[in-house]
């Protein structure tokens, strides 16, 4: 879905409740990405974060304790075990959040939304890898059939960092704190934990649609 007002989710690929919480939204609607707009949120980089700052927004989000961690790391599987998901927990070192988000930004425009965030999240939670690395966004790329895309190399193309600082301001806007993070009309809520009182309100905003039956984002 393109920018607009309408139902939307502030999601981050860095964050496994927000990967848990799309994928409860992919099942119950498998054509999600044409009916929700999807907006990227990540920790941005001193450019990001410059060019955030020059239109007067900022990142609310603030890191979390070493307590928090570990206790996120327990809750995380015992969430993925009652989704039925399997789950590896990737390790980030010096992780580069631009690469992905920015890819996914890039992948809109080529019609490959949810194929290619059906990859990266799959590569990234299920099988632990580094979607910060080149390489590994290069290998999701070909695997969406975007050979030559370039989604790699999305951070040193101008318009599109400008388009990703469109995303975070308006997060900023929005008053986002944390991920995932869901509006529709004036009612917003926060967390995995909110999503079945998101998706009655996205349904009963829906009315009578009729959904697919395909299950969302294959690639190839």
């Amino acid at each position: 879905m393109r920018p607009g007002r309408g139902p939307r989710v502030h999601f981050s690929l860095r964050s496994p409740f927000s990967w848990m919480a799309i994928e409860r939204l992919r099942r119950e609607i498998p054509d999600a990405h044409d009916v929700v707009e999807f907006i990227p949120f990540w920790d941005p980089d001193p450019e990001t974060e410059r060019r955030l700052a020059a239109r007067g927004g900022e990142f609310h989000y603030q890191q979390m304790s070493k307590a928090k961690h570990l206790y996120i790391l327990h809750d995380t599987k015992r969430m993925a075990a009652r989704l039925k998901l399997d789950m590896r927990w990737p390790v980030d070192i010096d992780p580069w959040w631009e690469i992905p988000h920015l890819a996914f930004l890039k992948a809109r425009d080529l019609g490959a939304e949810a194929a290619f965030y059906t990859e990266v999240t799959e590569a990234r939670w299920t099988r632990g890898e580094n979607i910060c690395d080149p390489a590994v966004i290069t290998a999701i790329e070909h695997r969406c059939g975007l050979d030559g895309a370039g989604l790699a190399r999305t951070p040193d193309d101008s318009e599109l960092r400008e388009r990703g600082v469109d995303c975070l301001f308006r997060a900023y806007e929005d008053d986002i704190f944390g991920i995932p993070y869901f509006r529709v009309g004036r009612e917003r809520y926060w967390g995995l934990d909110r999503f079945d009182w998101f998706l009655a309100d996205l349904l009963r905003t829906l009315g009578d649609r009729r959904f697919d039956t395909d299950t969302a984002g294959g690639c190839g």
